[in-house]
């Protein structure tokens, strides 16, 4: 109980924020049906149980199965073994994240099913799977990961010459939603498992970071060759109606629950099946803690069926609607300004971020507060939700333009900056651009695109979570470079002062 409590208090805090900011808007500046209304607090009290629910399962078994299964196979010292397990398991994590099925969800019904939304999470999962296994080799072979990412970048912006606008915005999009509350703990905890094994103990607590970073180009790399090989051509959206009438605040939520139920079960299910085979073949576990992992995916299930149910039925409409009431506003600027809250909001609501700050306040000993990275991050996500309302406004601006600019900054970056701190800061990527970004923020920008009448929903309305994800990146290392050479700092960041995430797990 008392678990559950401080979970509840933690998801609470994210989406609580969130959800006045809403209210507030609706009794100032556009009023919205009631129904709406009641449908969207049904639906933040869905989100937070389910998330409630969902990370609780997620702490007591898939992180956990990461753990173990990480240095299970670091033990075998077989290249082969690594590459196979990486495919298997990040392929079947990935098929659980509840951010990849509110994206592709989101896809889907733009398109009016031109683009499936079971092809987007397979070939979404399958770019995370190859990731993933890509990332185990570096850290058993010790390939400087500053080589790895810049090989990958290249890789990415090689083939973004070949894609349509409206699959270069949905790739990118791909990455941010696919790292999100159950890939994230679970590559972190494979990161720790493997490298655990090492037998110098610092370069042991480094190679745990930068394992997120690889796995993050991924999908935008999948969604990339998918549309190149199967010579997609170019394809238009729309916002769906809702199926139910305005009139009715539950029928909605009762006639999704049946799917979303059924897609739930075909996302855990395969964990489930991985799960007991490694414990027949390799991990031999007692049966207290097969309980303890058993136990965890069934919450884990509920928790997601809650949460799918919530941001389908509650969230995603209220979002689209008040991002396109704003864009008919006179005033633009008020959008603008009211984008820049909304990702200051979310930073602030996020509980990975608290995480993230509070290490980086240890690896600094105290130096770099953790208010100061809070205020920074967000301030960059503020700045990342107000620049893409600007590309929506403004038809000469692209995606591409904030995004080429943007990466080789930072990877220019990794040459100024502590190793450490440089894996650290493209791991925070995947941080922010969690349950809010999915759900409330991506649908806010659809509104928008939808409302502007130049705009593309497909073009324009995607690409903001790639944005989300990449100002952490410049954000954290500009903070490091600063640290670094404060005068008087007396202790550096320096790749002898590791730091590590402990999670709580009952096996």
């Amino acid at each position: 109980m008392s678990k559950f409590l401080a979970k509840l208090k933690e998801v609470s805090f994210s989406v609580i924020p969130v959800t006045v900011m809403v209210l507030i808007l609706h009794f100032t500046v556009i009023p919205m049906e009631t129904t709406l209304v009641f449908r969207f607090l049904i639906g933040a009290a869905l989100i937070i149980l389910g998330l409630t629910f969902f990370l609780m399962g997620v702490d007591s078994s898939i992180t956990p199965i990461g753990s173990i299964t990480g240095s299970t196979v670091s033990k075998s010292n077989k290249i082969w073994a690594v590459i196979i397990s990486g495919l298997l398991l990040g392929f079947f994590i990935c098929i659980a994240e509840p951010d990849l099925h509110i994206l592709a969800g989101q896809v889907h019904s733009i398109t009016a099913g031109s683009i499936a939304k079971s092809s987007i999470v397979l070939i979404v999962s399958l770019g995370i799977a190859a990731m993933l296994a890509l990332g185990l080799v570096r850290i058993i072979r010790d390939v400087p990961l500053q080589r790895v990412l810049l090989i990958l970048c290249g890789i990415i912006f090689a083939l973004g010459l070949f894609v349509p606008p409206e699959f270069l915005a949905i790739a990118f999009d791909a990455s941010g939603a696919a790292t999100g509350a159950t890939t994230v703990p679970f590559i972190l905890a494979l990161a720790a498992g493997v490298s655990s094994l090492k037998k110098d103990r610092e370069s042991a607590d480094k190679e745990r970071f930068g394992l997120v970073a690889i796995t993050f180009a991924g999908p935008t790399i999948a969604i990339m060759l998918m549309s190149i090989l199967s010579k997609a051509d170019r394809i238009t959206g729309a916002l769906p109606i809702a199926a139910v009438e305005s009139s009715s605040v539950l029928g909605l939520f009762i006639a999704m629950l049946p799917s979303i139920a059924r897609e739930a079960l075909i996302a855990i299910l395969p964990i489930f099946v991985v799960f007991l085979v490694f414990q027949v073949v390799a991990f031999k576990l007692p049966k207290a803690s097969v309980k303890n992992i058993l136990s965890g995916m069934l919450l884990t299930f509920i928790g997601l069926v809650m949460f799918l149910l919530g941001a389908n039925a509650g969230f995603m409409e209220v979002g689209n609607a008040v991002g396109y009431n704003i864009a008919l506003l006179d005033n633009k600027g008020l959008l603008i300004l009211i984008g820049f809250i909304i990702g200051v909001v979310t930073v602030l609501a996020e509980p990975a971020a608290y995480v993230l700050v509070d290490e980086v306040e240890q690896v600094t000993n105290g130096n770099l507060k953790r208010s100061a990275v809070l205020f920074t991050l967000s301030l960059g996500v503020g700045a990342a939700v107000s620049l893409s309302m600007v590309r929506i406004l403004i038809p000469q601006v692209q995606l591409w333009h904030y995004l080429l600019p943007g990466y080789i900054i930072s990877l220019a970056m990794t040459y100024f900056v502590p190793e450490l701190f440089y894996g650290i800061a493209f791991d925070s990527g995947a941080v922010v651009s969690g349950p809010m970004t999915a759900t409330f923020i991506l649908a806010f920008a659809h509104g928008v695109a939808d409302a502007v009448e130049h705009a593309s929903l497909l073009v324009d309305g995607f690409g903001i979570v790639a944005m989300v994800a990449m100002t952490p990146i410049i954000a954290l290392q500009i903070l490091g470079f600063i640290y670094n050479r404060k005068p008087n700092v007396e202790e550096p960041i320096t790749e002898q002062e590791p730091i590590c995430i402990t999670f709580e797990a009952d096996v």
